[in-house]
């Protein structure tokens, strides 16, 4: 097996990328199924390793299959979802959509005095 290289190939792409990168903790577990990593990373670090769209954390899981691909093994990362931690859209702040929230916000009144000439 690759005895934890690819655990500390994790950690040394991941404290590379994030803000905080003594609050970056793997744990590795071997079954039938491979090898599983699991990471913990900083609340405010999500994003970075994450990425946009996910484009990080599928990279990162790439290059794990690489590695394990070279050592005969299959190597799978979970990346745990910090405690407290929120799931946001994106928030529009366009001028339109200000706009709009007023609009949705007028009553029956403010409407028919908009439609005055």
């Amino acid at each position: 097996m690759a005895t934890e290289k690819d655990q500390e190939f994790v950690e040394y792409i991941v404290k590379a990328i994030v803000d905080n990168p003594d609050d970056v903790k793997t744990s590795r577990t071997v079954d039938e199924m491979g090898v599983l990593i699991t990471l913990d990373v900083n609340p405010d670090d999500m994003g970075m390793v994450i990425g946009r769209e996910g484009a990080t954390a599928k990279s990162l899981r790439t290059l794990l299959r690489v590695v394990g691909a070279r050592n005969n093994a299959r190597v799978n990362l979970k990346i745990n979802e910090p405690a407290g931690s929120k799931r946001g859209g994106k928030k529009n702040t366009s001028k339109k959509s200000e706009e709009n929230e007023d609009d949705n916000n007028k009553g029956l009144e403010d409407v028919v005095d908009d439609l005055k000439i």
